[in-house]
């Protein structure tokens, strides 16, 4: 079953190959009466200016609005599958972490002192850490998902790609609203409101819009019937446009994001142990203890222990056309994050992961920009500076861990720790157009960071040998690293496009870039076993890990064809990928060393696309392949299980998070009815297997999935007024997006899964 939809999806892809979503009209929703025959150009900022779609020598694709509500997308995660050689899901244990991976480059780890490998903006402005970054879509213009390093225009730590969201702004001339109300599954209920007028016509306008999302829990504890893996959210932003004069124009936004619900569990799939200093290991749990999964799990977490999230943000954005070929541009931001979480690793009654995670985050940005635009020459030359202290406070609940004989032994620790960094980045990029063909590109970033760090962690027990463990860093190091808790990292990252236009509508173009990811610090060091790694044979103590580097060689084609009724655009590419960050797991118990674990080699291609056979039926699809494997790894200890060279030398594990194929195809009809119009949407989802692990453990990895999703929407006489009725998951798939693997301690190893069948029932306005 599974060759033939890997087939069919490649056939499908091959033959309406097009980008998917890229070439949908901006402002045209579902069933829109009015939509075009053709597919219109649309305008992307993704080399930080304006251009068309087809002209830009990237791997993008542009989600707009209107496609939002195609993919039943509430949030980023909504957009899983639709995009080739994107893994962009919800992180492990939170209902608003994001777990994202682009062409098997990512960073699964919400530890403050990992950063994101895929950098995620909201209006230019950079958001540092991936608790709180799956987004909601409900006030967007498009999102831009790049794919590939972007290390030359774009801030920190942009080594597999960037997100780039875009919201809507504020018309200084007309008065615009939309909404919409959905009521569905498990008592879903989301809101959504969206204004804007002007305050003063052509020069001040304001906008606001706001979400909220409720559903009742997903998954049941058989022990307690108490329901987890809810829904419990509201945001809200607002936009001042302020255009004083002719060439001039000041943003100011503002946002808040607040959650409140319960903790998200997932599933062991490796039975939990505790261990006996008076004996053998004892099993408390087996693997999948209620059968294979559906939607049952227990925690030893109590009422009231739940997650809470607030997020806010400013920003202020200038746009000064000095010239009519030369523009200043100022993005100014600060912003919030506070996150309390309650999250069980294990998923079981047991205190074996139990732990409560705070963070205390905040960042303030500022890029300058300088943008010219002649007749043959273009360019974008700036400056980035970005400073963002972060304060955790965490308690690992263990009262099941360890015993001796039949005596219970309690088991707690504490962690106190900060972190400071301070980015500073200097970039240009130079476009020259030789003939109306052919272009030549070449940027350049210099960046420049520093990092300080300190953590204290102690224990509290009733077995004296557990009790009052206590680690300071670097204080407790032996002499001189006991005084290093500062490093720096800098690195220059250029970018080479060579592109040829043979029409208007059609792009030729090879690009060569390089991708760069800080070090930093073992945020889980609690002694220096965590730190001590065998170097050339030799125990050694490594108190920091190294910087990610990557080089990207890619060449691509986009057109649009058949009178505008096709677009393609596909993608080759190889990527060399060295130092990659890794926790690794399985050693003695409680020790979790992280490592620069060796070096990736990565090629693969994408196809995307639309077709629009008749005016009334639109084809989408999109493809991706990719062959991602280790040409090295060091896991740096001695051979232990699941190790990936336990030989020493033969590597036995493929990178995670990097399915071998992916793909979309979908289909939308549009049946006119006088000035109404009913619109049948069907689409088809596909994910190929994949590690959920570093060292791939049986337990932790997905054998592929297909998902199926449907809408009906009804569009009223001058498209003011739709009615939607959507099923997602129509097949009632069971699929894993994310794993936990913390096997040196009760031998965890957890699964997260996907949404069930969902059905949903839509009404809304836009004006």
């Amino acid at each position: 079953m599974k060759s033939l939809v890997r087939a069919a999806m490649l056939a499908g892809a091959a033959w309406v190959s097009a980008p998917a979503l890229a070439q949908q009209a901006p402002d045209t929703a579902p069933g829109d009466a009015s939509a075009s025959e053709t597919t219109p150009d649309i305008v992307v900022v993704a080399r930080r200016r304006e251009e068309r779609l087809l002209d830009v020598p990237l791997s993008v694709t542009a989600i707009q609005a209107s496609d939002v509500a195609k993919l039943q997308a509430i949030d980023l995660s909504g957009i899983q599958g639709a995009v080739p050689n994107v893994n962009l899901v919800q992180g492990r244990g939170s209902a608003t972490n994001a777990n994202f991976f682009i062409r098997g480059v990512g960073q699964p780890d919400a530890l403050q002192t990992f950063d994101p490998a895929v950098g995620v903006y909201v209006d230019g402005v950079y958001l540092s850490r991936i608790q709180g970054a799956l987004l909601n879509l409900f006030d967007v213009q498009r999102v831009e998902v790049l794919r590939g390093p972007q290390g030359t225009l774009y801030g920190k730590n942009t080594i597999g790609g960037a997100v780039n969201i875009v919201t809507r702004k504020p018309d200084l001339q007309a008065f615009k609203a939309a909404g919409d109300v959905t009521y569905g599954d498990y008592n879903q209920v989301v809101l959504n409101g969206y204004a804007s007028a002007p305050i003063i016509t052509d020069k001040l306008g304001l906008s606001l819009a706001g979400t909220y999302d409720r559903r009742d829990g997903l998954v049941t504890d058989p022990l307690t019937n108490r329901r987890y893996n809810d829904r419990n959210l509201w945001a809200v932003r607002g936009i001042l446009n302020f255009q004083p004069a002719q060439g001039w124009q000041f943003l100011l936004s503002g946002d808040y994001t607040q959650q409140r619900s319960a903790p998200t569990l997932g599933y062991p799939t490796a039975p939990l142990t505790q261990a006996n200093f008076a004996g053998a290991a004892r099993v408390l749990v087996p693997a999948e203890p209620y059968g294979p999964y559906d939607f049952r799990a227990s925690t030893g977490l109590a009422p009231g222990q739940g997650q809470r999230l607030d997020h806010w943000g400013v920003a202020l954005t200038a746009n000064i056309d000095i010239t009519d070929q030369l523009q200043f541009t100022s993005i100014t931001g600060y912003r919030k994050l506070d996150p309390n979480f309650f999250i069980d690793i294990d998923a079981s009654q047991f205190q074996l992961g139990d732990v409560f995670v705070g963070v205390s985050q905040k960042q303030f940005s500022q890029e300058l920009q300088l943008k010219y635009a002649g007749r043959k020459l273009k360019g974008v030359f700036g400056l980035y500076y970005l400073n963002e202290d972060i304060a955790s406070t965490q308690i690992a609940f263990g009262n099941d861990i360890f015993a001796f004989g039949a005596l219970p032994l309690t088991f707690r620790r504490d962690i106190n720790d900060t972190q400071n960094t301070k980015n500073y980045a200097a970039f240009g990029q130079l476009t020259y157009d030789f003939t109306p063909k052919w272009s030549f590109t070449a940027g350049l970033r210099y960046t420049y960071e520093e990092r300080r760090y300190n953590r204290f962690t102690t224990t509290a027990s009733n077995a004296a040998g557990l009790n009052n463990l206590t680690f300071r860093f670097p204080d407790n190091l032996p002499a001189p690293l006991n005084t290093q808790n500062r490093i720096s990292f800098d690195a220059w990252t250029p970018s080479f496009q060579l592109s040829f236009k043979p029409t208007r509508d059609q792009l030729i173009y090879a690009n060569i870039s390089r991708g760069f990811k800080s070090g930093g610090f073992n945020g889980r060091a609690n002694g220096v076993g965590d730190l001590t790694l065998v170097v050339n044979g030799v125990n050694t103590l490594v108190t920091r890990f190294n910087p990610e580097t990557v080089w990207t060689y890619e060449t691509g084609y986009k057109a649009r064809f058949a009178d505008g009724r096709v677009t393609l655009s596909a993608a080759a590419f190889y990527s060399d990928y060295r130092d990659f960050q890794a926790r690794v797991g399985g050693g003695a118990v409680g020790v979790f060393p992280v490592i620069n674990a060796g070096k990736l080699q990565i090629w693969g291609f994408e196809l995307e696309g639309v077709a629009k056979p008749t005016r009334y039926f639109t084809l989408t699809g999109s493809f991706g392949f990719l062959d991602a494997s280790y040409a090295q790894f060091n896991d740096g200890r001695r051979a232990p299980a699941f190790s990936c060279n336990p030989t020493g030398q033969a590597i036995t594990c493929r990178p995670a998070f990097a399915p071998p194929i992916s793909g979309r195809l979908a289909g939308e009809y549009r049946i006119p009815i006088d000035r109404s119009s009913l619109t049948i949407g069907l689409e088809g989802r596909f994910i190929d297997k994949q590690y959920l692990s570093v060292d791939n453990r049986p337990g932790l990895i997905e054998p592929g999935y297909a998902l199926g999703n449907a809408y009906v929407q009804f569009d009223m006489p001058d498209n003011r007024y739709y009615l939607r009725a959507g099923v997602k998951n129509f097949t009632d798939t069971r699929y894993r997006t994310d794993g936990q693997e913390f096997s040196a301690v009760a031998n965890i190893q957890t699964v997260y899964y996907g949404d069930p069948r969902t059905w949903s029932l839509t009404a809304g306005f836009r004006f």
